[in-house]
């Protein structure tokens, strides 16, 4: 996974730097972690323990091109509204959740086989995501950065690629046999990685701390176009309710630092 991470750190500064050579913006950098709530084919729909049963850690480096202001003449660019407004986001970031079975099915009153094996079952996933957000500031951008102690809010719309790769396993024995796996992931799993598109909305605010940086604060949402990132897939056409593809949501937290 190193030599995916370092591939994708260069092509996101290859990226940078041949914009900033031809239009000549601002750069910020920045680091977030926070909590990761994956909702997957592990525990039960709409359920509380599972939201909170099902929950990782992600971290990451993040990238901004800033168009309201030129590094190298030490200016403001020509004030319009998107310059004043938006910012572009280049994220490279991981994720890992241990998951395990919530929920009404794996309630200790049942004493069934099907109930004992989802109780027994483990897995886990961990994904790396390179992509980018445009990020849409309500206020001004240009006022925000003259201001110490300001605030301003943000929503932004994006799309990642991600390398995902799970783990399934079982407490009463390899899995994968009747005696082990619920019927419904006899055939509907796999120790298997791959990639995956998806796509990736989120809701913010930064605070202006000082001259030259920022503490952000944002909560997203990233939709797989996969039902195969957290290892589980059941047939969907007999067992519906585990059609939904996955999905995870991130609170996290970082620092911003401007390089101009």
């Amino acid at each position: 996974m190193s030599k995916k991470f370092i591939l994708s750190l260069l092509v996101l500064f290859a990226l940078s730097n041949s914009v900033n050579a031809q239009f000549g913006f601002s750069h910020e950098i920045g680091a977030i972690l926070g909590p990761v709530a994956f909702q997957s084919d592990y525990g039960e729909r709409h359920d509380f323990s599972t939201n909170m049963g099902n929950t990782g850690y992600g971290i990451g480096i993040i990238h901004y091109l800033n168009f309201s202001y030129r590094a190298e003449c030490n200016c403001y660019t020509p004030e319009t509204y998107f310059n004043d407004h938006f910012k572009l986001r280049s994220e490279l970031s991981y994720n890992k959740t241990e998951l395990q079975h919530f929920g009404k099915w794996v309630d200790p009153s049942r004493t069934g086989e099907m109930a004992n094996q989802l109780r027994a079952m483990r897995g886990s996933t961990a994904v790396t995501n390179i992509g980018m957000q445009l990020e849409f500031f309500p206020l001004s951008i240009r006022d925000f950065t003259a201001t110490k102690g300001a605030l301003a809010p943000f929503i932004s719309l994006g799309g990642q690629f991600s390398f995902y790769s799970p783990k399934a396993w079982s407490t009463l024995g390899p899995i994968g046999t009747q005696a082990t796996t619920p019927i419904k992931y006899l055939d509907g799993w796999r120790d298997q990685g791959g990639t995956v598109w998806s796509i990736v909305t989120s809701l913010g605010c930064r605070y202006r701390l000082n001259d030259v940086g920022d503490l952000m604060a944002d909560l997203r949402m990233q939709y797989y176009f996969s039902n195969w990132v957290d290892g589980l897939n059941p047939d969907p056409t007999k067992y519906p309710e585990n059609k939904a593809n996955d999905w995870n949501v991130w609170f996290n937290v970082g620092y911003i630092y401007y390089l101009n």
